[in-house]
Formats: C-alpha cells, structure tokens, sequence
C-alpha cells in the first residue's frame, strides 16, 4: 500500500488539473463577459433598409487609380473603390476631404497589406472591412456603411 500511495496522488493530482484547465477554457470562451459584448455588438448592429438605384447613388462615392506598392515592393495593384456613406451631407463631407485624407489611409492600409493577403474574395472582403474601421474614425460626420473595390489588378513588376 505505501507502494502505491505516490501513484495514486500523483494520478488524483494530474486528473484535478485536467479538470480544472478544461473547465477554465469552457468559462473563458462561453463566459458572461464574451456573451455581454456578443449581445452588445448584435444590439448595435441596424438591419439595412433597401434603398433604389437613385438612393444608393445619392450616397455613394468613388475613388479611382489607386496605384501603390505592397508590402512585397515586387507587387503593385492598382484599384478602384466605392464608398457608400449613411446620408448626402456625409457624403458632400467624404467628397470635400478624399484626395486629402481618405487617400492617404488607403495606401499606407495597402503598403503594410501582403500580396497573399488580397488574393480571393475573402481577402478583398478583409481588406475594405479594415478600411472601413479606420476611414470610419477620421471621417468629419455620417459614417460609412460598405465599401467595395470595383476594380482590381495586382501584377509584378
């Protein structure tokens, strides 16, 4: 029995531990605290409502030619995007400072991005949802609600 009492805790032991990391990793990816800003981010979030032809170009704006190394200087790309804003005067807005400050964000977001990283629809989506978070915080009013690149070409020089 005295032979077999180290085993026993040391079994007891490792169990207890096993037990105790699962049921910390279950607590920290179901928690309260991820499901309370889980909530908070759908509550945020407003259904869009369908807008016409006329609407939608009321509202949109366009930047085009887009020309910029990536991060690979062996790559360049060349692209076109338009930017659907929440309202006309965010749009008069976005119009009065694109050359000026709109611009300016979209090639440093494309210098840092790799050529790997635009490849496929998943990498188009990703790129105009990061461009999305930072043009959001430097726009003087509105916000923006989509944006979508409407011409692409990456080749190498």
């Amino acid at each position: 029995m005295k032979k077999m009492a180290p085993w026993l805790i040391t079994i007891l032991l490792a169990i207890t531990l096993i037990v105790m990391a699962a049921f910390l990793l279950v607590n920290q990816m179901t928690g309260p605290a991820k499901g309370g800003q889980v909530k908070a981010a759908v509550d945020e979030v407003e259904l869009p409502k369908h807008l016409t032809a006329d609407e939608i170009v009321s509202v949109t704006s366009t930047i085009d030619d887009i020309k910029t190394n990536l991060s690979d200087p062996n790559y360049v790309v060349i692209m076109d995007f338009a930017f659907q804003l929440d309202k006309d005067t965010s749009k008069e807005a976005f119009d009065k400072i694109k050359d000026y400050k709109i611009k300016p964000i979209i090639i440093k977001t494309l210098a840092d991005t790799k050529p790997e990283e635009l490849t496929g629809a998943k990498g188009k989506d990703n790129l105009s949802s990061k461009l999305l978070n930072l043009l959001n915080k430097s726009l003087p009013e509105g916000k923006l609600i989509q944006i979508d690149i409407t011409d692409f070409i990456m080749s190498t020089i």
